[in-house]
């Protein structure tokens, strides 16, 4: 299970560098996911979302369950077991974590991708009105009344670029500390494996020790 959610966050960490960089595959991908929240594609998102939180919530109480016994009962094979569960229920949340910004990335490529497009609209709109200032009398004044309303649209829009472009700046940031977070992961990972072994050795031990006592009884 721990391997299956190390592929599953290097996955997730790998689709939100494309998104951060504006690649070929960038475009691929964005189409992907908007194929994705399509149909029958969020409601199967949502039940694995689900039931990877109903995992992490058993992981929880397991945990809980070992930290509340008593010290003096608490062996080796508990040490693995509760090891295993702290790393497997932060892989868990983690890998929720990516998923939820993958879809807050995609959310506002895609909120900047149509602002842009009705940027572009407004300002070709307003050029053509600018084009036109030829017009006599009333239509001038009309002309000239909705070049102001477009000029003020476009600021509007522009506002709305800037702050969706510094909610993208600060996404990419929270990605970046995000992959320092999974680099700290994967050398508790290691840790915990070399504790997992010694404990191995040391249960292996104990058995010997007991089964050469068991037999020095016998004879």
């Amino acid at each position: 299970m721990i391997q299956l959610f190390f592929t599953v966050i290097f996955c997730e960490m790998a689709v939100i560098l494309l998104l951060l960089f504006k690649t070929p595959l960038r475009k691929l991908e964005i189409l992907t996911l908007d194929r994705v929240k399509r149909g029958s594609g969020p409601l199967v998102v949502k039940s694995v979302g689900a039931t990877v939180l109903v995992m992490m919530t058993y992981s929880v109480y397991t945990i809980r369950e070992l930290n509340s016994r008593p010290v003096e009962s608490f062996n080796p094979t508990d040490q693995v077991l509760l090891a295993y569960e702290v790393l497997d229920t932060s892989l868990m949340g983690f890998s929720l974590f990516l998923a939820l910004m993958i879809d807050r990335l995609h959310h506002y490529i895609r909120e900047l991708r149509i602002l842009r497009k009705t940027m572009e609209a407004a300002k070709k709109q307003s050029r053509e009105v600018d084009e036109g200032k030829k017009a006599n009398g009333a239509e001038l004044n009309a002309l000239k009344e909705e070049v102001s309303a477009m000029k003020t649209k476009i600021n509007i829009l522009e506002s709305e670029c800037k702050a969706k472009e510094k909610e993208l700046k600060a996404a990419e940031s929270n990605s970046e500390s995000l992959k320092k977070q999974s680099e700290g992961l994967l050398l508790e990972y290691d840790r915990l494996l070399e504790d997992n072994q010694s404990l191995r050795s040391q249960l292996h031990s104990l058995d010997q020790s007991l089964a050469n006592s068991d037999g020095k009884k016998n004879m």
